[in-house]
């Protein structure tokens, strides 16, 4: 069908080249728009010790101001907003990779946490939240009585 030397010399196009270039600028093309499956933001850590638990989650970039924390029972719900930068005129961008806009993520605690002694650090774009278990969660040795 095709002689080997036209596809040598460059005189005819690849179909199958032309295929994958395409497929590469398509996939170049709505890589900003998607995000991987299973990606959550921001991303965390979560320390149990006996009596508390520790939380450190990165948002680096993001204003304390514009960060809520809350705790109902045993979850705990991080939400906020990063602020895009914005383009000069003329600008565009040749490479974007960090997110902006509204996040929000929620995590289960292994336990119900004292909702008023929540103590919470932001330093560097680490945040970390200390969270005391709650008195009513707690173990309770039981003393046996012997005749």
């Amino acid at each position: 069908m095709f002689e080997p030397e036209i596809w040598r010399f460059g005189r005819a196009l690849d179909p199958w080249r032309e295929m994958q270039r395409l497929q590469s600028e398509v996939n170049r093309l709505f890589s900003g728009f998607t995000q991987t499956a299973g990606q959550d933001y921001p991303p965390i850590n979560i320390w149990m010790g006996t009596d508390d638990v520790v939380v450190t989650a990165e948002i680096p970039g993001v204003d304390v101001d514009k960060i809520d924390i809350s705790v109902l029972g045993n979850r705990l719900t991080l939400s906020g907003a990063r602020e895009g930068s914005e383009l000069k005129e003329g600008e565009s961008y040749h490479r974007q990779e960090r997110n902006y806009g509204r996040f929000s993520r929620t995590v289960q605690l292994p336990f119900n946490v004292e909702a008023s002694k929540i103590d919470a650090k932001y330093d560097k774009g680490v945040l970390t939240i200390t969270l005391p278990r709650a008195e009513s969660d707690k173990p309770k040795k039981i003393n046996i009585k012997s005749e």
